[in-house]
């Protein structure tokens, strides 16, 4: 029931908000282009939006690509400034949520979205909370699902994301004993000041 509250909390928060934020993120693995398809898609159609930050993957995954601006051109990347790369692998959310921390500390960011596979978002989204709250940050962060098919097959496993849910919740429960990613009540209490303080980001209305 834990899960299931996070994961409806997050959803319910206004994906449209992605397009007005400071900094788009995305966290690759699984073989999923499509993460980066569709990041690199928001970016260059948002001139607006400061700053792109990929998080690398997984060496060991055997569809990982090296993390690179070239094969992000390949992938229709042509803005090149304000984009940041994680240069060192980071075989787990964990050293990923870490490095977008670092950079919204570094950078000033004042707002983010996370753009993954709907299945991984909610795991993602409380690590990256987490890890914002460790130094301590508070900014809007936003939930950006990629657009896929459920059915659709990660390039890795050749598991879809009916197949991955299972895995996923069973994780958050997990990493929340190791204190990797935000419980229910820390999430609940951001959540509030996201919307008390946040409104008319979250909406696109006036204040």
């Amino acid at each position: 029931m834990d899960v299931l509250q996070a994961v409806v909390a997050i959803l319910a928060l206004p994906q449209s908000a992605a397009e007005r934020v400071d900094a788009l993120v995305v966290p690759v693995g699984q073989g999923e282009e499509w993460r980066l398809t569709h990041g690199i898609r928001r970016w260059e159609t948002n001139p607006e939006i400061s700053h792109l930050l990929v998080a690398n993957g997984n060496p060991a995954e055997e569809t990982y690509q090296p993390l690179t601006l070239p094969y992000l051109r390949g992938l229709g990347l042509r803005r090149l400034d304000g984009v940041h790369l994680q240069a060192e692998p980071a075989p787990h959310t964990g050293l990923q949520a870490a490095w977008i921390a670092g950079r919204v500390e570094a950078l000033g960011i004042t707002s983010l979205a996370l753009t993954v596979s709907a299945y991984h978002l909610p795991r993602v989204y409380l690590t990256v909370l987490r890890a914002l709250s460790r130094v301590g940050i508070r900014v809007p962060l936003i939930p950006d699902p990629v657009p896929v098919s459920p059915d659709t097959p990660a390039p890795e496993t050749q598991a879809t994301a009916y197949d991955l849910l299972p895995g996923e919740a069973e994780r958050i429960l997990a990493y929340l004993d190791e204190g990797w990613v935000a419980g229910v009540e820390e999430l609940r209490r951001y959540l509030r000041w996201l919307w008390t303080e946040h409104e008319a980001f979250l909406t696109g209305t006036r204040a």
